[in-house]
């Protein structure tokens, strides 16, 4: 449950990274994910309880594990919010956070953590560790909406608003397998436009902040001056990304954020590009030899 008109906190102003290795470091393909929703009795951790979760560990688009269910709070809990529709009488006879405290652990264990406003669930989830008597943390996380606001030229971006943008049918919005579902389909096409390497790259992604992605500085500085011919993809601020062929010429990595200099092809106009708005730069596939 992303709250409507409330921004979570930026997660993108942490300095220290994910640790090396595994998961963060590996290829896109073969990283672990665990995407998570959650629906809450409020926007206030500290007193409003998880009452709805799903989490789907997925790996190369493949399902490996899932938990979806509705969670007992206890007695005594207020709901302060009925965005999602359940009340106690929804909530009889479910699973108390404590029952199912150990499934999460093992879905969460060595999964690159993603949601949307990855935030509050995170927040939420520490919390309801934390009452246990188990100081579970999630440290490092992606954040769809960080991913989208980069990726996508959008109104809104928040996941109804997205799903809406991407054509995606919701059948039961604020309910934690639904969003979970529009949740995993926006992902998979982030992944498509932004073309990560590895989930750190990801991690990489910042919004405001002229931040850029050491793996595009990277790509960059590979092929300036080769004249090789690439295929950028690069998103204006306020508009939509778009995709042309060119040749690097220079990458400029004394200003910040570092600037790419070239010319696009077929007319040879000259760009110079901020670097932390290329979403993907990569040598085009060359065709396969016609038969004789």
């Amino acid at each position: 449950m992303s709250p409507p008109s409330v921004s979570p906190p930026s997660d993108s102003t942490r300095e220290v990274p994910p640790p090396p290795g595994p998961p963060w470091d590996l290829p896109i393909a073969e990283a672990p994910f665990a995407l998570i929703d959650l629906e809450m009795t409020g926007l206030d951790p500290r007193v409003d309880r998880v009452i709805e979760i799903c989490i789907v560990r997925k790996r190369g688009g493949r399902l490996e594990d899932s938990l979806e269910t509705l969670v007992q709070p206890g007695a005594d809990v207020t709901f302060r919010t009925d965005v999602h529709g359940l009340g106690p009488a929804s909530l009889e006879g479910a699973p108390s956070f404590a029952e199912i405290a150990h499934k999460v652990v093992a879905l969460a264990q060595g999964a690159v953590f993603v949601a949307h406003a990855a935030y509050w669930d995170v927040t939420f989830l520490e919390a309801e560790f934390a009452r246990l008597g188990q100081p579970v943390v999630f440290p490092f996380y992606l954040d769809t909406l960080t991913l989208a606001r980069r990726a996508m030229w959008a109104k809104s971006h928040s996941l109804g608003a997205l799903a809406e943008t991407l054509g995606i049918a919701r059948t039961a919005a604020h309910r934690a397998g639904d969003d979970v579902r529009v949740l995993s389909l926006l992902f998979d096409k982030l992944l498509a436009d932004l073309s990560p390497r590895s989930p750190r790259d990801l991690w990489h992604v910042r919004v405001a902040e002229r931040h850029a992605r050491p793996e595009i500085v990277q790509r960059c500085l590979a092929l300036a001056g080769t004249a090789e011919t690439v295929w950028v993809t690069y998103r204006p601020s306020h508009k939509r990304p778009k995709s042309f062929l060119a040749i690097v010429h220079q990458v400029r990595t004394d200003l910040d954020p570092p600037r790419v200099l070239g010319y696009s092809l077929p007319g040879r106009g000259r760009f110079d590009l901020r670097i932390d708005r290329i979403l993907a730069i990569d040598v085009p596939p060359k065709a396969e030899p016609s038969p004789p």
